[in-house]
């Protein structure tokens, strides 16, 4: 059977022009007046203080996050905890909402590719927000993503990756490169599979994905027209340090789990 269309998916002109009435406002009211606070919350001075048991500036950053999800319309459900402490994240790859929707749960450093520094808003966030910029296809750039990671979980804080190395087209769940686990295996931390869904059944994934040949841009704005949905987040079952043997089978295990919760929904 063949999927739905996007435009099919988008609830017809006049309802998408009727979103775009009502949402664009609060995106312009989201930036200029709630971002300048967040801004201050990155302040050295006071952005290490404490607020319940995380940092100032890590909880702007996860309200900032959370907030603009609810103006794309998405409905967020997290399904079980994500790990305190020193951890690696990795997750499915759909859109760059991916990383403002595991932003909205737990703050952590992701590692993500170096075209992202330059999209507006997201890029920037991206950047404030502990993101390692890879160039894919360099070597060099690979090593030093892979010795940044590794000292921020020797430092006790958390990386998110996304192993497919890319976006997909939301019909199926990539291979794992199992290079991208090297850190955590040499930090000694556990990794936590987190699969993302979204609509319900993720019946959206397809609709949220980078359509071929669009960019950054486009895909901001259409996905900004969409009907409110569900997306649910799901923390999984943690794979303890030692638990499994070498990298390869970490990156497995991984992806086994996130597809079986996909299939699940």
């Amino acid at each position: 059977m063949s999927s739905p269309s996007v435009p099919a998916a988008s609830g017809g002109v006049a309802a998408r022009a009727w979103r775009y009435l009502y949402r664009v406002p609060l995106l312009l009211l989201h930036i200029l007046v709630f971002l300048p606070p967040v801004l201050l919350c990155m302040v050295p001075l006071w952005s290490g203080l404490p607020w319940g048991d995380e940092r100032l500036e890590h909880r702007a950053v996860r309200a900032w996050s959370a907030g603009l999800m609810r103006i794309f319309g998405f409905r967020l459900r997290r399904i079980g905890e994500p790990l305190p402490g020193a951890a690696m994240f990795v997750a499915n790859h759909v859109s760059w909402i991916d990383i403002e929707m595991l932003h909205g749960q737990r703050m952590m450093g992701f590692v993500a590719k170096r075209e992202i520094r330059g999209w507006p808003v997201v890029g920037w966030l991206a950047a404030r927000g502990e993101t390692i910029f890879h160039q894919r296809g360099s070597a060099e750039s690979l090593d030093g993503v892979m010795q940044a990671m590794a000292d921020r979980l020797r430092e006790g804080r958390a990386v998110g990756v996304f192993p497919e190395g890319r976006t997909r087209d939301g019909h199926a769940v990539g291979p794992f490169h199992a290079r991208i686990f090297t850190a955590a295996v040499e930090a000694g931390v556990p990794v936590q599979p987190v699969a993302l869904r979204y609509g319900a059944r993720g019946e959206a994934q397809h609709v949220v994905a980078f359509q071929h040949g669009e960019s950054f841009f486009a895909n901001f704005v259409r996905l900004i027209g969409e009907p409110s949905r569900s997306a649910d987040i799901c923390f999984l079952a943690p794979i303890a340090p030692g638990e499994l043997e070498g990298r390869r089978q970490i990156a497995e295990l991984s992806r086994a789990r996130i597809v079986a919760a996909m299939a699940e929904a």
